[in-house]
């Protein structure tokens, strides 16, 4: 057996494997060599003070912003030769801070929408409402609280609805990897206990990547977090150890 054999075999087998990422905007890093780790069926946070180069991370794994150097890893296969497509193929879904919902839609209709079958131009063409669809938007509904929605239209959703909506429109594509900026800002305390319900509702199957400033949320959906300071780890581990952690406490939590 040789060497190789044997390192391959002791390699944890992650999902994503993020390692000595950096990019570089005008002489500038906003993330510098950068290495991350996510599990299986796994709730990650990404938390840090502003400018810590948080939501670039997420930028960098869907694709949206080119590494300077480093590898993204996504199942073995690397994820910097993709386009941003590719990447969403691969089974990569990502939501931005702002809901973006079709607001003259239904929520049924924003589900459908987001059906896999119906998003390539054959798929489109072809498409029919038939009952593994229906069962599969009324599966969502029920997950992401709405289920008696159905036949709202997205402009008359609370704030804390169409952010619900908006990780169903994710869901329904069933990605193995869901990247989430901020998706408690603006919520009321009792939507926020039901996203963090959500949360720990869809990890079964896949992983979940989270950037958040709400610490008691992080408290309650989080199974390892990670402090980005200056486009760098400051702090990894359980909420515990990091809140407990004095860098931590000094450049982030403190303030």
């Amino acid at each position: 057996m040789n060497a190789q054999h044997i390192i391959g075999q002791m390699a944890p087998d992650f999902l994503l494997s993020v390692e000595a990422l950096t990019v570089s905007f005008d002489g500038f890093k906003a993330v510098d060599d950068l290495s991350l780790y996510v599990d299986k069926n796994e709730i990650r946070v990404i938390i840090g003070p502003n400018g810590a180069g948080k939501t670039t991370v997420l930028d960098l794994i869907c694709g949206r912003t080119k590494a300077t150097e480093g590898s993204i890893k996504f199942k073995g296969t690397e994820l910097t030769r993709l386009s941003e497509n590719q990447i969403v193929l691969a089974g990569i879904g990502r939501k931005f801070q702002t809901p973006s919902i079709y607001e003259d839609l239904t929520v049924f209709e924003n589900l459908e929408i987001s059906f896999p079958r119906g998003r390539s131009v054959f798929g489109a063409l072809t498409f029919r409402r038939d009952r593994e669809v229906i069962d599969r938007i009324e599966e969502i509904a029920e997950m992401i609280f709405l289920k008696d929605d159905l036949e709202k239209r997205g402009e008359y959703l609370s704030h804390g609805q169409k952010q619900w909506l908006e990780i169903g429109m994710l869901l329904i594509q069933d990605p193995e990897l869901l990247m989430l900026d901020e998706p408690v800002a603006g919520m009321s305390v009792s939507e926020r206990k039901r996203t963090a319900e959500l949360l720990h509702k869809i990890i079964k199957g896949r992983s979940v990547l989270v950037i958040e400033h709400d610490m008691k949320f992080v408290e309650d959906i989080a199974h390892r977090v990670t402090v980005l300071h200056q486009g760098k780890v400051l702090s990894e581990g359980s909420m515990e150890r990091v809140k407990n952690d004095p860098k931590v406490v000094e450049v982030y939590l403190g303030h």
